[in-house]
């Protein structure tokens, strides 16, 4: 056998035994991290963030072995990478803005969230996309699953507004329901059964969720007067008056929340029919 051959035969089991060690020990140390936590979106980074750290020690490694020149194997990475910074702007964008998600974590698998004109559900982060369940869009009107999916490039976090609806430390978001009745409305009486109903429904899970806002909010320089409670707000409108119930809610549960509400309050006030009227034009 000649020599060129027993060669490339070592080499070869030298790529096949960095492969399988690579394998081996990044099996190891996921498992080993995965014990340690039972968060679901914890565990996804986790498995991220190792598979790309072994992906770059496996790729190393073999090129070490084929060139057996570990010093000119990093200058020439070097000089590649520096290549490739102008020939592949777009993905290098989003490979750093998954480094910027992993690490200021905006948004983690199972935000609901928006990005630039797209709003959805996170499933998946991945080392250049993000992919989202769409949530709205213009299949329907309201914020239910539309059954779109959307790819996002995670670059787009560099360079544009991420609102998250759902965000680790406070999971809720405030929604208004508006009720329009007639001039001649008991107004009184018609923003009492609006707090009663929706306090009835959500009070006490609101309650606990202030609690924790207030937390949050002790923890930075705003100061903001936050009810507990549901409240009702008032606003005049040219033939009726409107009624905006302000009320906490989860942001997977605000159409259901609004439904119910809404069933709730109308039947109340449709009980007392001398004191609750609504306006009769068309032009509401």
């Amino acid at each position: 056998m000649s020599i060129a051959v027993e060669t490339i035969i070592v080499q070869g089991l030298l790529v096949a035994a960095v492969v399988l060690g690579v394998l081996g020990a990044y099996t190891l140390v996921l498992d080993f991290l995965l014990d340690r936590t039972t968060d679901k979106r914890r565990q996804h980074n986790l498995r991220n963030i190792t598979r790309f750290v072994f992906s770059i020690v496996g790729i190393i490694g073999m090129f070490g072995v084929l060139t057996q020149q570990y010093l000119g194997l990093f200058f020439s990475l070097g000089i590649v990478g520096f290549a490739v910074t102008f020939a592949l702007q777009q993905p290098l964008f989003s490979l750093i803005g998954w480094l910027y998600i992993m690490i200021k974590q905006p948004y983690s698998v199972g935000d609901r969230v928006e990005i630039d004109d797209s709003k959805g559900d996170v499933v998946e982060v991945d080392f250049l996309v993000t992919t989202l369940w769409e949530i709205g869009g213009d299949l329907v009107s309201s914020n239910q699953p539309s059954g779109r999916v959307i790819t996002l490039p995670n670059s787009v976090v560099l360079s544009s507004h991420v609102h998250n609806y759902s965000y680790r430390e406070f999971p809720h978001v405030w929604n208004e329901l508006s009720i329009q009745v007639a001039y001649e409305t008991d107004l009184q009486f018609a923003e009492q059964v609006m707090i009663e109903e929706a306090d009835d429904y959500l009070g006490d899970e609101m309650e606990q969720a202030i609690e924790q806002y207030r937390k949050n909010l002790a923890q930075t320089p705003v100061e903001l007067e936050v009810r507990e409670r549901p409240t009702v707000n008032v606003t005049q409108k040219e033939s009726w008056v409107e009624l905006r119930l302000r009320y906490l809610v989860h942001p997977r549960r605000g159409q259901r929340v609004r439904n119910e509400l809404y069933e709730r309050i109308l039947a109340r006030m449709n009980e007392h029919p001398q004191r609750v009227a609504f306006p009769v034009s068309r032009n509401r």
